[in-house]
C-alpha cells in the first residue's frame, strides 16, 4: 500500500479532464461500458455498474476499529469492505459484496460490522471483524441505507431510501420486525446516545413545487413504539440532505444539507445568489428546529457538504465539503455560545437578530470555522480518531488524514490509497466533473448540487433559457441525451447544448470542450435503479392491468418507444406559464416513481394528481371516467417503469 503526501492522482485540475480524441473515445466506451457492465451484476444508485469496466474503489464511509489503530471502508463502486491499518497504510483485509455498499456500523465491542448494501435486493451484510469473513446476510428490501444499531445490539435499524421507509430487524433471526413509512429518500439516520431515539433526515422535499414550504424533512421515532412522535421541516429550500450527527450528550444533533435559493432568478452566483451549503442543528429534548448555519464564505462557496461528525469531547464539529475538496472545522462551543446570545436578544458581530436570521447569513460562522484543504478528491464520509479527521476521498481511492487540534501552523492533509490507483476512464472523469464545485465561478455549486445523484432537487429554478420570471421543475439527467429535445421547453436542441450552457450561464463560468465532453459520456452512461414498484422485477397484477389503461386512456401515443417519450413538444393543458408558454415536451417516463414532483413547474405532488388534479379536460390522457381501481393501476404502471 502506497502512503502519499499532497496532491494524489486524480485532482480536479482541467488537464486531468483531458484526452486525444474524446468524442471516438466517449463513444466506444460507453457501448462497451453497457455491452460488458451487466454481465457483472450490481449497480450504484445512479444505475452505473459494479465490476472490471467501472474499476473504482470510490470510498464512500468509515467507521474506526476498536483500539486497533485500524479503520473500515466501504468502496461503493468497489462493492467491497476493506480493513485498513492507519500505521501503515496496508489493506489488511477485503470482503467482496453483492452490490453497492451505503453504509456500515460497528457494534459497541468492535466484533461486528453491519454493511447495507444492493438496490431492488439489498441486504445486510456482518462481518465478523475478528476473522474477517462474512458472518451471515439479513435481506433488507430496496436500497437499505444509514445502519444504526440498538443499544442491546440486538436490532438493527436501516433506512430503505426508495421505499420512504425505516425498518427494523432482528440480529438474531434476520427478521423484519417492525416499519415505519417517513418522509422522502430516508438517507441518514442517528440514535441518540440513551438508545431511546432514532433520528432520520431525508433527502428530497416531498411537496408540490409550489408548495409554502419545500424543504426535506426529519422524523424523531421513539424506539418503543416505533413511531415517529415528530416530524420537522429543514429550513425553505433545504434539499440534497447527505448525513446527520448527535453530539456526545444527546442534545443536539446536525444535519448537512445544501439550501436552493431557488426563488429569485438565476442571474448570478455571488453572495450565495442560487445555493448555500448549510448545516441544521436540532434540538433533540425538545424535538424542534433550533437554527440552520451557512458553511460558505461571503465571497467563496463551499458546496455540496457531505459527511459530518462530532469529537468525542463534544468541542470540535467537522464536514467535509465534497464539492470543494475540503474540510470544515468548526468550534462547537463557540457556536452554541453566539446562537445563544442570539436567542436571548443579546448584540453579536452577525447582523442576526433572532435565530430566524441566521440561515442568511452568511458571515454568521467568520471566527469558528477552519476551511482545511484536503489532498484528494470528493470528500464524503468522516470520522474523528482524537485529534484527527480521517475522510473518504470518493474520486481519489484515498482516504485524507488531518490533524484538526489547531496548534501551530495550517496542517497539511496526507493521504492513504485504498488500492492500487486506476487511471480515470473518460466516464469517470465526466463524474468528477459533474461534482466538481472548483469548475463553478466562486465554487457555490456543481452540476450536482442541482442534480444530486444525477437526478434532481425536487425544486423550480428561474433559469434564464427561456426568458425569466417564469421557474421550472429540475429535471433528472438520466437520458437526457437519448432523449431530444432538452430543457421542458425544448428550447435546447441537444443535452449536449444544455451542459454547455450549463456550465456558462448557470456555473458562470468558461470549462475546456474535453470537460463537456466528459459529463457527456457520463450522463450517457447513467443507467435507471430498478423501480420499487416491481415485484421481483415484474410488473405487479396491479401493473399489469395498468399498462392496458396506459394504451387506452392515450398515454402510450406521446409516451412510447424504449424511453417512453415520442420527443414531442405539445400541450397537455399543463399550461400557460408565466410568459404564456403552453408546450412543453413530451417527458421520458423510465424512472419516473423517482422524480416527483411532477409537471412543468411541479405543480403535481403525486403522480396520482397528475390524472386527476391536473388533467381536468382529459389532454393529459383521457382519466377522468376511470374507476377508483383503474386509477390505482395506471399509476402503479407508470411508477413501475
Amino acid at each position: 500500500m502506497i502512503i502519499l503526501t499532497g496532491d494524489v492522482p486524480f485532482s480536479p485540475r482541467f488537464s486531468r479532464y483531458a484526452t486525444a480524441g474524446v468524442g471516438r473515445v466517449a463513444l466506444m466506451l460507453t457501448v462497451l461500458f453497457w455491452m460488458i457492465g451487466p454481465a457483472f451484476g450490481g449497480q450504484t444508485g445512479e444505475g452505473l455498474p459494479l465490476g472490471p469496466v467501472y474499476p473504482y474503489r470510490s470510498p464512500l464511509d468509515l467507521v474506526a476499529g476498536t483500539g486497533t489503530g485500524s479503520v473500515y471502508v466501504i468502496n461503493h463502486t468497489g462493492a467491497s469492505v476493506v480493513c485498513i491499518d492507519l500505521g501503515s497504510g496496508a489493506v489488511k483485509a477485503t470482503v467482496s459484496l453483492a452490490g453497492a455498499p451505503s453504509g456500515l456500523v460497528l457494534d459497541a465491542d468492535g466484533g461486528r460490522l453491519f454493511v447495507t448494501h444492493g438496490t431492488a435486493d439489498g441486504a445486510i451484510d456482518i462481518i465478523d471483524t475478528r476473522t474477517f469473513i462474512l458472518d451471515g446476510t439479513i435481506p433488507a428490501g430496496h436500497t437499505p441505507v444509514a445502519p444504526c444499531l440498538s443499544a442491546d445490539r440486538r436490532t438493527v435499524y436501516v433506512c430503505n431510501r426508495f421505499t420512504d421507509e425505516v425498518a427494523a430487524y432482528d440480529i438474531g433471526s434476520g427478521k423484519r420486525i417492525a416499519t415505519l413509512k417517513v418522509g422522502r429518500e430516508p438517507i441518514a439516520a442517528a440514535v441518540t446516545p440513551d438508545g431511546t431515539t432514532l433520528l432520520v433526515v431525508q433527502h428530497l422535499p416531498p411537496q408540490a413545487a409550489g408548495a409554502q414550504v419545500v424543504a426535506a424533512q426529519l422524523d424523531i421515532i421513539d424506539l418503543k413504539t416505533f413511531k415517529s412522535s415528530t416530524t420537522l421541516s429543514l429550513p425553505g429550500g433545504s434539499t440534497a440532505v447527505r448525513d446527520i450527527c448527535i453530539a456526545p450528550d444527546g442534545r443536539f444533533a446536525y444535519i448537512t444539507h445544501n439550501i436552493a435559493r431557488f426563488g429569485v432568478p438565476t442571474t448570478q452566483l455571488e453572495r450565495g445568489w442560487m445555493n448555500t451549503s448549510a448545516l441544521s442543528i436540532i434540538d433533540v429534548a425538545k424535538g424542534s428546529w433550533l437554527t440552520t448555519v451557512l458553511l460558505d464564505d461571503i465571497d467563496l462557496g463551499a458546496a455540496n457538504p457531505w459527511g459530518i461528525a462530532c469529537s468525542a469531547d463534544g468541542l470540535h464539529l467537522v464536514v467535509a465539503h465534497s464539492g470543494t475538496h475540503e474540510l470544515s472545522v468548526i468550534d462547537r462551543t463557540a457556536l452554541h455560545e453566539t446562537i445563544d446570545a442570539i436567542a436571548s436578544g443579546q448584540a453579536t458581530r452577525s447582523f442576526a437578530r433572532s435565530l430566524d436570521q441566521i440561515p442568511n447569513d452568511l458571515g454568521f460562522i467568520v471566527g469558528m470555522r477552519r476551511r482545511l484543504a484536503l489532498p484528494g478528491n470528493g470528500p464524503r464520509g468522516v470520522m474523528l480518531m482524537g485529534n484527527e479527521a480521517i475522510i473518504a476521498q470518493y474520486f481519489s481511492d484515498s482516504l485524507a488524514r488531518i490533524d484538526i487540534s489547531g496548534t501551530g501552523r495550517t496542517p497539511v492533509a496526507r493521504s492513504i490509497l485504498v488500492g492500487a490507483p486506476v487511471e480515470p476512464n473518460l466516464i469517470r472523469r465526466g463524474e468528477i466533473a459533474f461534482h466538481d464545485a472548483l469548475l463553478c465561478f466562486q465554487q457555490w455549486q456543481s452540476c450536482a448540487t442541482c442534480h444530486p445523484d444525477a437526478r434532481a432537487d425536487a425544486v423550480n429554478w428561474d433559469l434564464l433559457n427561456d426568458g425569466i420570471g417564469n421557474a421550472k421543475n429540475t429535471r433528472t439527467m438520466l437520458f437526457s441525451h437519448e432523449t431530444p429535445p432538452v430543457m421542458i421547453t425544448g428550447i435546447r436542441p441537444r443535452a449536449e447544448a444544455a451542459v454547455r450552457s450549463g456550465f456558462r450561464f448557470i456555473q458562470f463560468a468558461v470549462v475546456p470542450e474535453d470537460v463537456s465532453t466528459a459529463v457527456d459520456a457520463y450522463m450517457r452512461a447513467l443507467r435507471p435503479v430498478p423501480s420499487p414498484y416491481l415485484v421481483n422485477g415484474e410488473l405487479s397484477a396491479s401493473a399489469k392491468r395498468g399498462e392496458k389503461i396506459f394504451a387506452t386512456a392515450g398515454c402510450i401515443q406521446c409516451h412510447s418507444g424504449p424511453y417512453k417519450t415520442n420527443g414531442n413538444i405539445v400541450d397537455v393543458g399543463t399550461g400557460p406559464d408565466e410568459l404564456g408558454i403552453t408546450d412543453f415536451v413530451t417527458t421520458p417516463l423510465l424512472e419516473v416513481w423517482r422524480t416527483a414532483p411532477y409537471l412543468f413547474r411541479g405543480q403535481a405532488a403525486t403522480m396520482k394528481e397528475v390524472f386527476t388534479r391536473f388533467n381536468p379536460e382529459d389532454k393529459h390522457g383521457r382519466t377522468s371516467s376511470l374507476t377508483a381501481q383503474q386509477m390505482d393501476d395506471l399509476v402503479e404502471y407508470t411508477l413501475s417503469l
